[in-house]
């Protein structure tokens, strides 16, 4: 029996999925609200670090907490990120795999229906540039290798 790999099997955008990333720069829906879990990896949070102009360690203690194999941001008590201010992101440029690859996550483009649900909180679903398949699957494939 062939098993089939991932980029063998066809999906429902196959013919791709269109997003637009300058809603995603400032929309901040996907930051605030419901409470969530943002993993963040080793070198992920010496990335943010380094960009916020801190030790990564004191980086952790301040804004983070441990989680799997890594660490979670925090959030604050209404449920926004931490780093979310002024309706911005404070680290946008250097923000964490999981943030940088939405929507494109496993659950979102599971099928058709999931990814309808998730336009219904992004404005930038179905709007913009269109992803090819090849690229949704690497944006897939990142976001599940930083969670590891």
């Amino acid at each position: 029996m062939t098993t089939r790999r991932p980029e063998d099997r066809p999906y429902f955008f196959d013919a791709g999925l269109r997003f637009d990333n300058d809603v995603c720069a400032s929309c901040g829906r996907c930051c605030t609200g419901e409470p969530g879990t943002v993993f963040m990896n080793r070198a992920t949070a010496e990335r943010i670090a380094t960009f916020l102009k801190m030790d990564c360690d004191v980086f952790l203690e301040r804004y983070a907490y441990p989680f799997r194999t890594g660490h979670s941001l925090k959030e604050k008590e209404n449920g926004d990120c931490i780093l979310y201010e002024n309706g911005r992101c404070t680290i946008y440029p250097v923000r964490p795999t999981q943030c940088r690859t939405y929507p494109f996550w496993p659950e979102s483009v599971r099928s058709e229906a999931a990814w309808k649900r998730t336009a219904k909180a992004c404005p930038g679903v179905g709007k913009g540039r269109l992803y090819s398949r090849e690229e949704i699957l690497k944006l897939v494939g990142e976001t599940i290798e930083d969670d590891r």
